[in-house]
């Protein structure tokens, strides 16, 4: 596993790279300008940095130049994601000192192996070059058909999901908040609801509560999710409450299929 320093300045697409570079074991620093990014950078420790292009302070193209003049640090692979998509950017790019492009909008299942790509074979996540294997491969009969409503009022954790499970076969319908949610189950039937734990207004125990006292949707399988420090406090209260199981934040794609598996196989036992 490495170090790596992500400099970006928005904060879905920080929030985005940190949460799939943790998913696979590595560390992160980030900085939101050019300059706060190259601090970092010389304080050592760094086995890799990720950098936009467009930063306030210093932009990707000054970092770059002063990372590669710099003696110590000028043999750090440096990444860059951006959104540029004009002929000739690529190669600007390259010409500038970074030793890779990355297009934005960056894709979950593949965006660590790209990274990982730049590092040392010692370096890189284990589960990283499964990725494509895993969330590529066909989906097994069993999984044609299956309905799966996602809830979580994070626009990151609800594509993360719908990412990992669409790819093996898997339909996806996205709600934002527990009424939502209410108003999806009112009018279509679903094999599995997967929600998070902590959101605003009404929370996933609510929504437990009124799936588990309906008895259309009573036998539902229900996956809890939670990001939350108190894991096993919050796990407790989840099964308590008649979840089918609970899930601890970070999660990757395979840890997404074989929980949503597990879960569908209690409702077909």
């Amino acid at each position: 596993m490495a170090r790596l320093l992500v400099i970006e300045d928005n904060p879905a697409n920080l929030e985005l790279m940190t949460y799939l570079l943790h998913a696979f074991g590595h560390q992160t620093l980030t900085a939101d300008d050019g300059e706060a990014g190259l601090a970092l950078a010389e304080a050592g420790g760094v086995d890799l940095i990720v950098c936009d292009i467009h930063l306030p302070r210093l932009d990707g193209y000054a970092v770059a130049k002063r990372l590669k003049a710099h003696p110590a640090l000028c043999r750090l692979p440096l990444v860059e994601v951006t959104a540029l998509a004009m002929v000739g950017d690529r190669d600007k790019v390259l010409a500038a000192g970074f030793d890779g492009y990355i297009a934005k909008p960056i894709e979950p299942k593949t965006f660590v192996a790209e990274v990982d790509a730049f590092l040392a074979v010692h370096m890189r996540s284990a589960g990283a070059p499964e990725i494509a294997a895993v969330t590529d491969a066909p989906a097994p009969a069993r999984v044609g058909g299956v309905h799966v409503l996602v809830v979580d009022d994070s626009p990151t954790n609800r594509e993360l999901a719908k990412a990992s499970l669409e790819p093996s076969g898997y339909r996806v319908t996205l709600a934002l908040s527990v009424d939502q949610a209410l108003t999806v189950l009112a009018g279509e039937a679903v094999d599995l609801i997967v929600s998070d734990l902590h959101m605003p207004d009404a929370d996933g125990l609510a929504l437990l509560t009124a799936v588990r006292g309906n008895p259309r949707l009573a036998g539902t399988p229900f996956l809890m999710v939670s990001a939350s420090l108190w894991g096993e406090r919050d796990r407790q209260r989840a099964l308590a409450q008649g979840a089918t199981a609970f899930l601890q934040r970070p999660v990757d794609p395979q840890q997404w299929l074989a929980e949503v598996a597990a879960c569908l196989a209690t409702k077909e036992a």
